[in-house]
């Protein structure tokens, strides 16, 4: 660069930008978008009023006519009485690294976004389940077990790199501490669940599995819990997906005095899930009989095949 950097002498693009081989005037022009030249020169002007290095990430035309990232660094070459001569600098490609700090940046926000709704759904099961506690005892191991249940959804999108969870994977790690495998049937197709709907349909499930362990099927002998799930089967049919929950049992347990049957529990079916699915439910609780339905939109609830989710989604308040 010339003192002044009003004419490039060389530039060695090496593929990454444009080589210039031999003196041009009109640099800004060909390297830099019109946005960025103000405060490219700004940082020019101050490097030069120093006499300091040079030192900016910015904005470049590739050679490809593509947005890339450069690190420009230059140095002045001085004269005996330290006037600026020139300056000799380089320019390193860093369209890479940006891009990795730019999903890193996405990932905390989607954290942090995850982590005050997370929050919030605690609090709000603080709330529910002290109103329904008459026994500390009782309190904390009711908290204990649903913040454990929050954690298993949390699990599982974690190991799916927060990309959604299967339907079958969801089910089953929300009914593994009940035991009683075998008198579980699950039937539905292969999907993937939306991280909202994972967390969401993974409290229901919980809730219907601590039930049941409790006062339903899995705590009678031969008691038997069926898990469904269904989505439209061609374009004609209501856009919607449905999940119903069916227990059968011949022994009803009653429930005990200090904790009513399906107390927070049908808070949850009935109002918070529903509500955060965009959806409906039904709740039908008879003698050895306990059904629960869930309907809502398709789209928010199944990450079509390919897709990603890339909706923050929230769990609404009890």
């Amino acid at each position: 660069m010339s003192a002044d950097w009003q004419e490039m002498r060389e530039l060695d693009g090496r593929g990454f930008m444009s080589t210039t081989e031999g003196p041009a005037v009109r640099w800004r022009e060909t390297y830099l978008f019109p946005e960025d030249i103000a405060s490219v020169q700004a940082a020019i002007e101050r490097a030069i009023a120093e006499r300091s290095v040079f030192e900016l990430e910015h904005r470049v035309r590739r050679a490809d006519g593509s947005t890339g990232w450069t690190l420009s660094r230059a140095i002045p070459i001085l004269d005996d009485d330290g006037s600026i001569l020139e300056w000799f600098g380089m320019a390193a490609d860093i369209t890479a690294r940006r891009a990795s700090d730019q999903h890193i940046r996405v990932l905390m926000r989607e954290v942090n976004h995850r982590v005050k709704n997370q929050y919030a759904v605690i609090l709000s099961m603080i709330r529910e389940t002290a109103k329904r506690a008459n026994d500390p005892r009782l309190f904390e191991h009711q908290m204990r077990e649903r913040i454990m249940a929050l954690s298993r959804s949390h699990d599982l999108l974690v190991m799916n790199d927060w990309r959604g969870a299967g339907m079958f994977d969801l089910v089953r790690e929300h009914l593994k501490p009940f035991a009683h495998e075998e008198r579980v049937e699950l039937s539905g197709p292969e999907l993937t669940l939306r991280l909202n709907a994972v967390q969401n349909i993974g409290m229901a499930l919980h809730e219907l599995g601590t039930n049941a362990t409790k006062y339903g099927a899995l705590s009678a002998d031969k008691g038997t819990v069926r898990v469904s799930w269904r989505v439209p089967a061609d374009a004609e049919e209501p856009s919607a997906f449905e999940l119903v929950w069916e227990e059968r049992t011949a022994r009803v347990a009653e429930p005990s005095e200090d904790e009513p049957h399906l107390g927070f529990g049908s808070v949850v079916l009935q109002r918070v899930v529903p509500s955060s699915l965009s959806g409906s439910a039904s709740l039908e609780c008879q003698p050895g009989f306990v059904r629960w339905t869930l309907s809502a939109p398709l789209d928010n609830v199944v990450i079509a095949p390919g897709g990603l989710d890339d909706r923050s989604g929230e769990i609404a308040p009890a």
